[in-house]
């Protein structure tokens, strides 16, 4: 699986001066695939390897240092159409790993801008938003109502000239999940950046990782996702004293231990991830797990070109990841919907 060539590859970068021309390909292919190719490129940056390679990753050092600058402008614009408000704006994910310099932050592709505002709010940002260009993506009126009764989030925006789109949640897993997150909470323990616009905790970005990883999707990019959470933890852990603790009883508030808990399992056993300074349950929640196996195999599965694999675990976490928002009649109503107006899993 060259999936497990960029996870080797990401834990220790040294890894990639045995490889031959084959393994370069399939070493490339995969990061390129997981959109983890510019973190590849962080990671080996100064090591001597091949012409090819080495052009290859420099082009993914330029396109990632483009998009951190993209990600930030968007979120400046974001900031300055809801300014007016006054209401707290909390970055999410790439953006707000970038916007803090983190580690994290290092090398990672951004895709949508993604913040979080209080749900007694949301239509206020709402209003803003589409006054200030933004358009929405879903014209559909089922997935329009849908989002916005059930989803944590308002449907996708773009906006008309930048061509860039922006997610804002209101909550951080949908409202149909069974665990069910302090988002009031989440926002008040936010930290503020010089621009006015703010950032989860520590322990809360973390979590937020986790929970997108574990409680809401099929694991689609979940090695990106999975090498964030050993970033994140690293660097907060060094920063932070007892970081592991806070972590654990933060997560406990929310319902998300479960979700903490197999994210690091699975962060440890492929980028060894260290986790220090936990107490005895969670000691026992953190030893491996059989059904691990099934997670690396999903996370890893890669063939030689890059492309995926083990199309029948896919399906069965695309299945899982829809059982974990919602309940099987409120699924089964909702997929039946979806399959009659023409959507099928990509495949």
């Amino acid at each position: 699986m060259s999936g497990a060539l960029v996870a080797r590859a990401l834990r220790d970068p040294a890894s990639v001066l045995t490889l031959d021309a084959a393994g370069w390909t399939a070493l490339l292919c995969a990061a390129r695939a997981e959109t983890l190719i510019g973190s590849l490129a962080h990671r080996v940056e100064g090591l001597a390897i091949p012409a090819a390679a080495a052009r290859v990753l420099a082009d993914a050092r330029a396109a990632a240092e483009q998009g951190r600058m993209a990600a930030l402008w968007e979120a400046e614009m974001a900031r300055r159409a809801l300014a007016p408000c006054g209401m707290p704006v909390v970055l999410l994910k790439g953006t707000a790993f970038v916007a803090s310099g983190l580690a994290a932050g290092q090398g990672r592709q951004i895709g949508d801008l993604d913040i979080l505002v209080s749900r007694d709010r949301i239509d206020e940002a709402e209003a803003l938003l589409l006054a200030a260009g933004w358009e929405w993506v879903k014209p559909d009126p089922y997935d329009d109502a849908y989002y916005r009764r059930w989803m944590h989030e308002l449907p996708p925006l773009i906006h008309r000239e930048r061509d860039r789109m922006i997610d804002v949640h209101h909550t951080i897993l949908p409202l149909t999940a069974r665990p069910r997150p302090d988002a009031d909470m989440l926002i008040a323990r936010s930290e503020p950046l010089e621009n006015g616009l703010r950032v989860l905790a520590p322990e809360d970005i973390v979590i937020h990782a986790a929970a997108h990883l574990m409680a809401d999707g099929d694991l689609q990019g979940g090695l990106r996702n999975l090498w964030d959470i050993d970033r994140l933890c690293r660097e907060f852990a060094e920063r932070q004293e007892g970081f592991y603790l806070s972590l654990f009883e933060e997560a406990h508030c929310h319902g998300l231990l479960h979700a903490v808990t197999r994210a690091l399992r699975l962060s440890h056993q492929l980028f060894d991830t260290p986790v220090v300074g936990y107490v005895d349950p969670v000691r026992v929640a953190l030893n491996p797990r059989p059904s691990d196996a099934l997670f690396r195999h999903r996370l890893l599965a890669r063939d030689g070109w890059g492309q995926r694999t083990r199309k029948l675990t896919e399906f069965a976490f695309y299945l899982r990841g829809h059982f974990l928002r919602m309940p099987p009649l409120m699924l089964a109503r909702h997929l039946w919907t979806k399959w009659r107006k023409g959507y099928r899993p990509a495949g």
